[in-house]
């Protein structure tokens, strides 16, 4: 299948894998970039530029696709070194980056000589006008589904997307609840050029995390997702457990007088409890509503091919049977 996006990027299928904190390692990105799609080593995973030049090393050595690195910029006292990670991509030789968080302007014309193609991560229409107005080559359209933080706007894909298609001159993929080939087309349909993974990618046999979150995707439902942070205006979406239920009381006792160190316990440094020693109730981590559509764990190859075998049914069977129908119910469909 070829898009705007795969021809971007160089890659075979319109499929990228999002960055993730302490999902996004070499094993991850390769595996996706091996399958066709394209993997995303996450950069603040890392954390230095000199373990971040280690992993991109430790990933050349898995495959020979094209991947990419995931830069958020997030407001910290003491920030990463942003400028020493991204000298270390350029060096690197890495094409494709993903930014996400705050403006990446600032660091645009260094990636864009080097000729890396940005694709910058936005959960509206305007933040994505204003991803594309700064000279970023895509955007990455997250929905209020996503895993992660979704923004303050609430709008979903269903709608985000043929919004984003009316504005946009770049192209952009669908991002947030994707993991099958059926949300492809539809994604396809509304405008995008291709679709985003995160959660779906970590219930995989690849995915460099404990069992134990694994099988917490394939218990959990579509249901069991919390919004946290919502006070704060720093929303998350995250899977339910015990620590997420303890911070989610904390808000509603404090309300509007709730700080960041109130909920600190449940939100700071969880991960490496979770995603390494799988003490799943130790607080929140990013997880999206797309878990109601999880049901196996396979290879990263395998789930690749599932989606795009089923979207290539889907456009060659059941869409092509919409087409060339002459039955007055296809009339109507096709006049709506």
């Amino acid at each position: 299948m070829k898009t705007q996006i795969t021809e971007l990027f160089g890659i075979e299928h319109p499929i990228i894998q999002g960055g993730m904190h302490m999902v996004g390692y070499a094993e991850m990105a390769a595996a996706v970039s091996n399958a066709g799609g394209l993997g995303i080593i996450t950069g603040l995973t890392q954390g230095t530029p000199e373990k971040l030049a280690r992993e991109i090393a430790r990933c050349r050595e898995m495959t020979d696709k094209p991947f990419g690195v995931n830069l958020t910029f997030l407001p910290a006292v003491t920030p990463p070194d942003y400028p020493g990670l991204v000298e270390v991509i350029v060096k690197s030789g890495v094409k494709a980056v993903e930014t996400a968080g705050n403006n990446p302007q600032k660091w645009l014309p260094a990636l864009k000589e080097a000729g890396i193609k940005v694709i910058h991560k936005c959960t509206s229409v305007r933040h994505s006008l204003k991803a594309e107005s700064i000279g970023c080559d895509a955007v990455s359209v997250d929905g209020f589904e996503c895993g992660g933080h979704p923004g303050e706007d609430d709008v979903g894909n269903w709608v985000l997307l043929p919004r984003a298609a009316e504005e946009l001159k770049i192209p952009f993929v669908a991002s947030g609840g994707c993991a099958t080939g059926s949300q492809l087309v539809a994604a396809l349909a509304l405008g995008a050029e291709g679709m985003n993974m995160g959660t779906r990618f970590m219930a995989t046999v690849e995915a460099p995390v404990h069992e134990n979150v694994k099988q917490a995707i394939l218990a959990a439902n579509e249901l069991d997702t919390r919004l946290i942070m919502r006070p704060l205006r720093n929303t998350e979406r995250v899977l339910t457990n015990a620590g997420v239920e303890r911070l989610l009381e904390k808000e509603r006792t404090l309300g509007d007088k709730i700080t960041f160190a109130d909920i600190a316990p449940e939100v700071a440094g969880v991960y490496p409890a979770i995603m390494k020693d799988g003490k799943m109730d130790a607080g929140g981590w990013s997880c999206g509503m797309v878990v109601g559509l999880i049901h196996d764990v396979p290879t990263v190859a395998e789930l690749i091919e599932r989606i795009m075998s089923e979207a290539d049914a889907i456009i060659r069977s059941r869409l092509d049977r919409f087409a060339s129908s002459g039955s007055p119910a296809t009339a109507s469909v096709s006049r709506a």
